[in-house]
């Protein structure tokens, strides 16, 4: 189908940038290395899955119609991105594991989608432009196709992101490079934070 192809480009692009997922998979690369956060990833596409499937049922957009809920979302994704941030200035390379510290669970990564802002616009987007382009196939195929391509494609862009970090955990190791990765991963979160209000 002559569809495939942009939605397969769009899900690329919108999910190998960065953004809260991939900044938080990073670090787990890095703290944990890539096997234990598998679940981490795992959680990020299929709850990604899951809200491209409301989205495209039409609840993306009821959600830009009520201001309150999306004022509740973006305050609960910042909070969590704050958290996020000063966990990540506590924590060291290595020492992660002996804090008690844990990667991110699989349900803990699928319910972070409904609070994430680039996923509400990754979903509503895509919905809205590729949804009317599989009018000839049932609803319900057209639904499960749009999410079959976006998790295809966004499993292997976020697990890029988990793999570089584990491939960056040995160079850090040294107190130098992990302090200076350590600023950039703080300032990206919070900047992520804050753009959720923009």
């Amino acid at each position: 189908m002559e569809v495939l192809l942009p939605l397969a480009a769009f899900a690329f692009v919108s999910s190998i940038t960065p953004g809260p997922n991939n900044i938080m998979l990073t670090s787990s690369g890095i703290w944990f290395g890539f096997r234990r956060s598998l679940p981490h990833m795992l959680g990020v596409t299929a709850g990604f899955g899951l809200l491209a499937a409301l989205c495209a049922i039409g609840m993306g957009s009821l959600l830009l119609a009520l201001p309150g809920i999306t004022l509740v979302l973006k305050a609960l994704g910042s909070a969590y991105l704050l958290w996020l941030a000063w966990q990540l200035c506590r924590m060291r390379i290595g020492g992660a594991a002996a804090a008690g510290a844990r990667p991110m669970s699989f349900w803990g990564a699928a319910a972070f989608q409904f609070v994430n802002p680039k996923a509400w616009v990754m979903g509503i987007t895509g919905a809205a432009a590729f949804m009317p382009m599989l009018h000839k196939l049932p609803m319900a195929w057209a639904i499960l196709l749009y999410c079959l391509v976006f998790c295809a494609i966004n499993l292997p862009c976020v697990s890029l992101w988990a793999g570089a970090g584990a491939a960056l955990r040995r160079y850090l190791e040294r107190p130098l490079w992990a302090a200076v990765f350590a600023v950039c991963m703080v300032g990206a979160t919070l900047y992520s934070a804050l753009a959720i209000w923009v």
